[in-house]
């Protein structure tokens, strides 16, 4: 009879039990637009991870293997196994296609995590369900921790900032077995705390795409999300769409792990 041995996995991309994540699958999901400057260069996003010394980066396969795999000091990866364009635009047809495997992460990129994206509301939710479950499977036998990115959308979701659609979001990532989960901001601090209870073990980042007008407003953000009860972020265009991404990335690691 097999007995379940409770892990913290999720300890392994956040070893101090805070952790910032820079994310950078914007080229995928929604196309150059979002890459303004330097930002289209995936050398310039690597090099302000490493130099701010970020818990972990996000990356999808083809840029992994093109430009982390060929660094000499490599910051910790969370390689995301799923993705789509930003090209369709039926709101009830949301479903991120399989691109790689846990086996791949591990064996091959040498991943510290996996990520998955999950559309509740999509009419797809139930084969991105199957999927999600089957990486938790496979991650357990590798013991690396499963993050989710759980974006309700879909003809019946108004909107994904809705506090009680995002409090089911984090619902929906304990339900299925992820060690972490990536969900919007809901408006309030309040409501950011009821989702953070919802998700239970399952522990929380917050989904930093928001671009605020400026860097003390997203600073204070991110203190609110700590205060909330989340371990961090997984940010982007917050950091490297800044004139000065290194010193942002720099700010925000500095919140994050001392607040």
């Amino acid at each position: 009879m097999h007995t379940y041995t409770m892990t913290k996995r999720w300890r392994k991309i956040a070893p101090e039990e805070r952790a910032i994540f820079l994310a950078y699958d914007h080229g995928l999901e929604h196309g150059p637009k979002p890459l303004v400057g330097t930002s289209i260069d995936p050398e310039h996003i690597l090099d302000i991870a490493l130099k701010a010394d970020l818990d972990a980066i996000a990356l999808l396969p083809g840029i992994a293997e093109k430009y982390w795999l060929t660094l000499k000091q490599r910051i910790p990866l969370i390689l995301k196994l799923n993705g789509k364009t930003d090209l369709r635009k039926n709101d009830d047809e949301y479903y991120p296609s399989l691109l790689s495997s846990v086996e791949e992460a591990v064996n091959y990129f040498g991943a510290r995590a996996v990520g998955y994206t999950i559309h509740p509301g999509s009419k797809y939710e139930g084969l991105m369900f199957k999927e999600f479950r089957k990486i938790v499977q496979e991650a357990r036998s590798y013991d690396v921790p499963v993050i989710a990115w759980v974006y309700p959308r879909g003809r019946d979701i108004q909107s994904e900032h809705d506090p009680k659609v995002v409090c089911y979001a984090a619902r929906i990532a304990l339900e299925l077995g992820a060690d972490i989960a990536k969900i919007r901001w809901p408006g309030s601090s309040k409501a950011f705390h009821q989702a953070v209870k919802a998700a239970g073990k399952t522990k929380i980042v917050l989904s930093g795409g928001i671009m605020t007008k400026t860097e003390n407003e997203f600073f204070a953000l991110s203190r609110q999300v700590i205060n909330a009860g989340a371990i961090g972020l997984a940010v982007g265009k917050n950091i490297w769409q800044r004139e000065n991404a290194l010193e942002m990335a720099i700010k925000l690691k500095q919140i994050i792990h001392n607040a």
